[in-house]
Parts: structure tokens; sequence; C-alpha cells
């Protein structure tokens, strides 16, 4: 069974605007990252799979059940750690993750026992007792991720859960959601509109620009199959590109190294040959994998490519 499965989903809202349209895929178990810009559609897509908004056509079910019917059991069995800051300052940690506990409807003792556990797991059990009103961004972050968790939830969806974070705190985050994903077993659905982050830790990828698909797949997929180039030169740049565009060898610029698709064996000999003969001061030629940021700055790459993501979809 899928993890999430839609069937052409479509979202509109008043005024003309459709936030998804005609999505189609099915994601399997791990962890998988929800890209794509802001106004993309990434936190309609969550709200719809938590039956917190109907979708205006088409269908969806999250772990075998549909939201739009079953929404209340879907919630028992999904945690949601929300974009935008949320939390009471009054209330210590241990408060808070115990009342959304119990109103996840576990018992008063299990809810105190869960919430502890929860937030040890994310590294604020020593402060549990504190006003959240006097915590740092990032513990405020780790209350959130603490409260979706409480409940042992088999699928979490994090809406942008390294927001406004420094690039330590990013990074922190970052290692406890993939601790979370791989120790535990839980599935989690990361939303971000940072690529780079996703591709640290996801197993596979949806990526989705003005409510449409661009491509789903597993990470290594994407990456390991379109192994790319990196030449350096320290002068004639503009030379060595014009003369591959010849040799019908697309390269990037960027600074003065260019980037190229490794697309046959033929391309390292055809650029070395290439450089001899403008007699062009050669500093790296060195192969790499393509980073799945630069899988979508390319047209050639962007389009819809296998429906079905997951630890198993790339065979």
């Amino acid at each position: 069974m899928a993890l999430i499965e839609t069937r052409a989903l479509t979202k509109r809202y008043g005024g003309g605007v459709t936030a998804l349209s005609e999505l189609t895929l099915a994601v399997e178990p791990g962890i998988i990252g929800l890209v794509g810009a802001n106004g993309a559609g990434k936190s309609t897509f969550i709200k719809i799979m938590l039956g917190l908004l109907q979708p205006s056509d088409g269908g969806l079910r999250v772990l075998g059940l549909d939201p739009t019917t079953d929404s209340e059991e879907v919630r028992a069995r999904v945690g949601y750690m929300p974009e935008h800051d949320c939390l009471p300052s009054e209330m210590s940690a241990a408060e808070f993750v115990t009342h959304l506990a119990r109103m996840s409807g576990l018992p008063a003792n299990a809810a105190r026992e869960r919430a502890s556990e929860a937030l040890r797991h994310v590294g604020l059990y020593e402060e549990r007792y504190r006003q959240i009103g006097g915590y740092s961004t990032g513990m405020k972050q780790r209350v959130k991720l603490a409260q979706a968790l409480a409940h042992d939830p088999d699928l979490l969806l994090l809406d942008e859960p390294t927001n406004g974070l420094d690039p330590a705190g990013r990074d922190a985050m970052l290692d406890l959601v993939h601790r979370i994903g791989t120790e535990f077993g839980i599935s989690i659905v990361v939303c971000s509109h940072l690529l780079g982050e996703v591709e640290r830790i996801c197993d596979s990828l949806i990526a989705i620009d003005g409510g449409r698909l661009l491509r789903s797949a597993t990470v290594s997929d994407m990456t390991t199959s379109r192994d790319v180039l990196t030449v350096e030169v320290s002068e004639g740049v503009d030379q060595l590109t014009a003369r591959l565009a010849e040799l019908g060898i697309p390269a990037t610029r960027d600074g003065a190294a260019l980037t190229v698709p490794l697309e046959s064996e033929d391309v390292y000999d055809q650029i070395l040959i290439a450089v001899a003969e403008l007699d062009l001061p050669l500093h790296r030629l060195d192969q790499r994998r393509h980073r799945v940021a630069e899988l979508f700055q390319s047209p050639a790459v962007t389009s819809p490519a296998p429906q079905e993501v997951g630890r198993g979809a790339a065979n």
C-alpha cells in the first residue's frame, strides 16, 4: 500500500486561483521531500492530506485512508508540524505537548509519559518545564516537532521545519529529522523550498511548481544517473564554451568553471581535445554527481518523470 496516493488532485480557491492542478503520484514509505518555491502549493497539499481542506477535484489517500471522509482517523495516525509560530508563550513545553497528546486521545498518564519522551527525543528534556515564551527560535521549532511526535504517529508532515533557523540550527534540525525517520521507522514528508536541505536527508523527492508536478523520483535516481564534468580554465572560458557548443556539448558557466553533462564516454576526450586545440591553461577537469538543485535549473530535466516515488521506486 502506498503511503500517499493522489489521482488528478486539484484545489481551486476563489478568484480563479489554482493551488494544485491534476496532481497524480504514489509515494512509498521513507523520508520524502516535498519541494517547490513559496506559493507552489506545498502547504495546500499538506492541509488536504490532513483533511483540513477539501479538494476541488480528484482523489487522495493517506495511509490507505481518504482524508475527506476519514479525517479524524487520518489525524490520529499523522503528526503535523506547522510552518508558522503557533505556540502559547505562557505554557511550558511539557504542559503544551501533554495537552496535545491528550487531544489525540491518549489518557492523562500516557500523555504525560509520551510528552516527556518526545521532548527527550528532540533535546528539550532538561528545559521542558520552562515557559515556551523564553525559548529560542530553534527550541520553539523543536517543541512543534515534539507535539507532532507525541501520539506515536505512522507519518509526520513537517512544513518548513528549518524556518527561521541559522545555519547551525538548520543542520541540527535536519539531523534530528533524519534520525527520527531512520531510527524510529516513521515515514516523514519534509516540506521545504530549499532543495539542498532535502537532498541531504530524503530518500525521494516530489517537486511541484504552480500546483503542477515537475518531477517525482528517488533522490539517487535523480542524481546518480546524471554525472557531470567540471572544467576550469584560467582564461578562454568563452572560447571553450563556443567550441563545445560547435561540438554539440552543452556547458553551463560558473565563473571560470564550466559544468558539462557527462552524456557519453566521448565527452571527456572531446573536452581535452578542445582545450588542447585552443591552447588553454586547464586547471581542473573532474567528475561529480549532479546536485538536485541543478536538475531543476535545466528545462531538459524538469519534465514529469516517474510518478511513483519511494525507497523501491528506482527499480
